[in-house]
């Protein structure tokens, strides 16, 4: 090791070399293969300082204060959103809500609280990005003639927890100093309290009832399959006849369909026994067809339409996807986003609703039953779920028929993971779950067994 004199323009402090540029002093050194060049400061002090720190963390093996890539805030979030891309593989969903969420931060580190580098962003900061969201207004839809509305606290909280997420990968990639904390860890998202949430609505018996009662023929059983099943509108507007429905047995089937880009929510496949009422629905409903949609559009059902893919079985479909996804990589380089739309027309073709659809009929029969200010059609799935409850089934089998994810810290805990339930189990307690409920009792009049 040398010393420096006080005219000295360069010195070394074992691996590390400092050396003066104007009146500015820059430390270089390697750190695990990558080459490191960060400016110092004026002082020369300060430079040997840091230059001992620093080659002390070096012959520990410990990371070196300056060992990371400084990069704009906005170039993490591109690396981020692409490493959900192509490396965790996340639902084209998920990332469009990532980069939603995001899209406040930038807006703040560019325009309220200016910004370039990610490793400018402290705790401070963060702080002031809670508060920059508390008065901050939105569109609710994102349409832009929309009423504008406060960011409610459970939309603030995601938008943080996400945010903390990508700062996480900053961290894990080396975007920020090495004993940096990550800023949102600091003010503890999680421990913020939500004083607005909205209320989790759950039909009673007599709603349930009043519900059904104001659908329409071709309304009923699209909603009492929702009803009886607990079923996501995703999933029930991608039910495929034969495959997804077993009208011998009694089950339907929710399958992934990666094929025809689409998965469920969870990625978790499950079984649904259905109860007799709904069996007879939908075996009226189904009458002679063999294939496609166990919904089809209204058009298609009251008036006449004929969907262009009528009648073709899933390995068609599954052509016909890959024929228009060729078709568009002669026109250019196709990626998910765009293959996801490609599946999306063939579905439409197919005679299949669309999700939007199922939530604009759930509207007009509420509003038809006088309760407009129900507009969500997860309502019934909360139904479900509370008639489970209400019945008493066992928790094991609650979570299979939801299809949830099953989480090491829930109350089910590994049994989620390690026990199985069987199949007569599973339909016996879904069965007298629904046994002299309302809507089972008024769907029984309705569709009257031979």
């Amino acid at each position: 090791m040398t010393k420096p004199n006080a005219t000295a323009r360069a010195f070394r402090v074992g691996r590390v070399a400092a050396y003066l540029r104007g009146h500015v002093w820059y430390l270089r050194y390697s750190d695990r293969g990558q080459r490191i060049q960060r400016k110092v400061g004026p002082d020369l002090k300060q430079a040997r300082q840091l230059a001992a720190q620093i080659n002390g963390q070096l012959e520990s093996g410990a990371p070196s204060m300056l060992g990371f890539q400084p990069i704009t805030i906005a170039e993490l979030r591109e690396r981020w959103l692409a490493h959900h891309e192509h490396v965790r593989r996340s639902s084209l969903q998920t990332i469009h809500r990532y980069r939603t969420a995001t899209e406040h931060l930038l807006d703040f580190t560019s325009g309220t609280r200016p910004l370039s580098k990610a490793a400018e962003f402290g705790s401070r900061e963060a702080e002031e990005f809670v508060r920059y969201l508390r008065n901050k207004r939105v569109a609710p839809n994102g349409h832009a003639r929309a009423r504008q509305r406060p960011l409610r606290d459970a939309g603030v909280k995601y938008i943080l927890e996400t945010c903390c997420s990508l700062f996480n990968y900053a961290a894990k990639h080396r975007h920020l100093p090495p004993y940096a904390e990550n800023p949102f860890l600091v003010i503890e998202v999680r421990r913020l309290p939500i004083e607005d949430a909205r209320p989790v609505i759950a039909f009673t018996d007599e709603q349930s009832q009043r519900f059904l009662a104001a659908c329409d023929d071709w309304q009923f059983p699209v909603f009492l399959t929702l009803m009886l099943t607990g079923l996501r509108p995703g999933e029930l507007v991608h039910l495929l006849l034969p495959a997804d429905l077993d009208l011998e047995s009694g089950w339907l089937r929710i399958r992934n369909k990666p094929q025809l880009g689409w998965q469920v929510k969870t990625r978790n496949e499950r079984d649904i026994p259905l109860v007799p009422v709904l069996l007879d629905v939908l075996q009226k409903l189904v009458g002679k067809r063999s294939a496609g949609p166990l919904f089809l559009q209204r058009r298609a059902v009251c008036e006449g339409y004929g969907p262009p893919l009528a009648g073709h079985s899933t390995s068609e479909l599954q052509q016909e996807v890959l024929r228009r996804v060729v078709q568009e990589e002669g026109r250019g380089l196709v990626d998910r986003a765009a293959r996801q739309q490609v599946a999306t027309s063939v579905w439409r073709d197919l005679g299949a609703l669309k999700e939007d659809w199922v939530r604009v009929e759930f509207k007009r029969v509420t509003k038809r039953m006088g309760l407009a200010e129900i507009t969500a059609p997860k309502t019934l799935r909360h139904t479900f779920a509370t008639v489970l409850q209400d019945a008493n089934v066992d928790p094991l089998v609650r979570n299979e028929l939801m299809g949830h994810a099953p989480a090491y810290g829930s109350a089910l805990g590994m049994t989620a993971v390690y026990t199985h339930t069987r199949p007569e189990t599973k339909r016996r307690q879904l069965e007298a779950a629904f046994a002299g409920r309302a809507a089972t009792v008024y769907a029984e009049q309705r569709n009257p067994t031979a």
